[in-house]
């Protein structure tokens, strides 16, 4: 993250977020039931999403993108959460973690071919995780070999659970430039790989339990020729590193999104408790539901505030790799803890899944794994912590 990161003029910042919540409410919120029931965002919404420019929020202005900073960013993610997650996912591994690693690792050359094919629209997907492998990067499989006829390389493997995988037209690909591991994962590398490259593949989509219309599915490269100049920073062995810090952004977008959806289901809850009648009055009377509501909402704002917190310190350039996974931890399990009253409020319309309450319970289920498990990141956290007091008392 670059110091001092002054982001949109505040004034037009407000003015974009106000239109953007608008949209939000008056045209995405009544496309929700066609996304769920078409396991897809309208190709129209996804023009429009691009005509607002939400494929480039965070791609410097000088790359024809909107250049907001990290706490403009979060709040358009946090505000596009409030609906359908598919909204948010379909934008979000542009303006997370592939943007981002541009930002912190790519030559000038590929920042120059990359930023500008964003803020068009063209969809990524970031290839990390394998069938064998997530944080664990010793375990790899894929690799990337030299290849023998030219100055480029061969990719062969397979990644799984990759957002967006179907449709992506670009994937950031992890891959072993190493065969033994290598301290601080020197023996990964990242490369920029367009989706049509003959030898890659990808599965049918994956059926999950919530978050209809956005998709995942296995990327397999076979053989994949990519030149020279696929190798993101033009350098082996930084692969793993690029990585990581793009997922301080990615789980901060997930951590902002965990809050807008928290906060959609909360207010349902409370619409239900005022019209939803037991023994002659409205049930939002009834003490022990006020308290499921009040709990609620006392956890999202420790979530909005740690969001703003998190971000501003990004946005000073601060290392913020504890405190992304703090915030990523705390708004995934506080939006679990939110959407599992708001099933209890509903009481046994909660079960069905004509209300709203089953559908944010099951689309809720995954921000607690992806961009790191909560248990992953206790681990990382608790490493940090226990490294820092070695350094004060060693």
């Amino acid at each position: 993250m670059s110091a001092h990161n002054p982001g949109m003029d505040a004034d037009t910042f407000e003015q974009f977020h106000e239109q953007l919540t608008r949209y939000v409410r008056e045209r995405l919120i009544p496309a929700e039931e066609e996304v769920i029931a078409d396991d897809a965002v309208p190709a129209q919404i996804i023009d429009e999403m691009r005509e607002m420019g939400l494929f480039g929020i965070s791609v410097p202005e000088e790359y024809g993108g909107a250049g907001l900073n990290v706490t403009q960013y979060a709040r358009v993610v946090n505000t596009m959460s409030y609906v359908a997650p598919a909204y948010r996912s379909i934008f979000s591994i542009n303006v997370g973690m592939f943007a981002s690693a541009l930002k912190n690792g790519a030559t000038e050359a590929q920042r120059a071919e990359y930023y500008p094919k964003l803020v068009e629209g063209k969809i990524a997907c970031f290839g990390l995780t394998e069938p064998g492998s997530g944080s664990d990067s010793a375990a790899m499989q894929t690799t990337a070999t030299r290849d023998p006829d030219g100055n480029g390389w061969v990719l062969n493997g397979t990644k799984r659970y990759i957002t967006n995988a179907p449709h992506a037209d670009v994937a950031l690909i992890m891959a072993r430039t190493e065969k033994e591991a290598l301290p601080k994962n020197a023996h990964v590398s990242a490369f920029l790989v367009p989706m049509d490259t003959p030898g890659i593949s990808t599965g049918s989509p994956d059926k999950k339990m919530g978050q209809a219309g956005s998709h995942i599915s296995d990327i397999m490269l076979d053989d994949v020729k990519v030149p020279g100049e696929a190798l993101l920073g033009g350098e082996t062995g930084k692969g793993f590193r690029f990585a990581m810090q793009s997922l301080d952004n990615g789980r901060i977008s997930v951590g902002a999104a965990a809050t807008g959806y928290a906060r959609r289901a909360l207010d349902s809850a409370i619409r239900y408790a005022n019209e939803r009648k037991a023994f002659g009055e409205p049930i939002a009377r009834f003490q022990l539901i006020q308290a499921m509501l009040a709990d609620s909402e006392i956890e999202i704002y420790a979530a909005e505030a740690m969001m703003a917190d998190v971000t501003a310190r990004a946005d000073r350039g601060e290392n913020i790799l504890v405190k992304a996974a703090a915030f990523k931890v705390f708004a995934s399990e506080m939006c679990g803890r939110v959407v599992d009253r708001v099933v209890q409020v509903y009481g046994g319309a909660g079960y069905l899944a004509e209300y709203d309450a089953e559908r944010f319970f099951r689309d809720a289920r995954i921000y607690r794994i992806y961009e790191g498990t909560t248990q992953i990141l206790q681990l990382q956290i608790a490493k940090h912590m226990l490294r820092e007091w070695e350094a004060a008392n060693g």
